[in-house]
């Protein structure tokens, strides 16, 4: 679909070796909690994915879509301690004391940046947030139970999918597109993303997402015409069977001159 798309190029797919069964024990073991079944399914196919692909902008690639689910190794903890932090310096826990409900509007309970939650970053989203798989109780025990949630740059919450594979479905129906996640936000994507969205829509598009308001101004471009190619067919012109009607003048002109002319050499005769 990427490859038949107008504009589109270097459509790059990284294959990957399955993850040893032993390493997704071992990152169990050291985490202290268990991976859902369809996520470590997914490991056990392919541990991790990556697919990029980029736009010709006057024939230079420029790199555009990125889908990206980290393998085994890079699913570290979010928050998590580190030694060379200083002793006093702020960590994510100390934002519990100062949250507020100003997120996507929902009734769910949000993840927990202290012990109360687990938290992996499965997507570094190319620095526009962090997509996350959230183990929202920790407490007393980590119970099994899994969501899939999107933290964005303001460190705000906002609840994606229930399960992985619902998650690994809108990471292709939306064509890997930047900041597709804000569209599950409650102020939506970008002016400068919403371009993108036009021009290549997502599968699974809600047209509501691309309304625009009545205050701001987006480009609708056509990628059709964006990226076509510089080698026009040639148009045929018709022969025209009249002529101008600036040669048609000058010719009636030059009948009357002769005609007259004429007519005056006679009567001199």
């Amino acid at each position: 679909l990427l490859e038949t798309s107008p504009g589109v190029a270097e459509v790059t797919f990284v294959e990957k070796e399955p993850a040893e069964r032993h390493t997704i024990i071992s990152w169990e073991q050291k985490n202290s909690c268990i991976l859902p079944e369809d996520l470590k399914n997914f490991y056990l196919m392919t541990d991790g994915f990556q697919m990029t692909w980029s736009v010709k902008t006057d024939d230079t690639p420029m790199p555009l879509g990125s889908m990206v689910i980290n393998s085994v190794s890079k699913l570290c903890r979010l928050g998590g301690s580190s030694m060379y932090t200083l002793p006093n310096a702020p960590t994510l826990a100390d934002l519990e004391d100062d949250t507020d409900e100003e997120g996507d509007g929902d009734k769910l309970e949000k993840p927990h940046f202290d012990s109360r939650s687990l938290i992996f970053e499965l997507d570094p989203c190319n620095g526009n947030g962090k997509v996350c798989l959230v183990y929202k109780h920790a407490k007393p025990v980590v119970s099994p139970e899994t969501e899939i949630w999107f933290l964005d740059r303001a460190l705000y919450w906002h609840f994606l999918t229930k399960t992985f594979t619902a998650y690994y479905r809108l990471l292709i129906t939306h064509l890997g597109l930047p900041q597709w996640q804000y569209a599950f936000t409650s102020y939506g994507v970008s002016p400068q993303a919403k371009q993108w969205f036009n021009m290549y829509k997502p599968i699974t598009i809600n047209t509501a997402l691309l309304s625009e308001e009545a205050d701001s101004f987006v480009n609708k471009l056509d990628p059709n015409k964006v990226f076509k190619t510089k080698n026009k067919t040639p148009v045929m012109k018709k022969k025209s069977s009249s002529q101008p009607a600036g040669s048609q003048k000058s010719h009636t002109s030059m009948t009357s001159y002769k005609t007259s002319s004429l007519a005056g050499n006679s009567s001199r005769k």
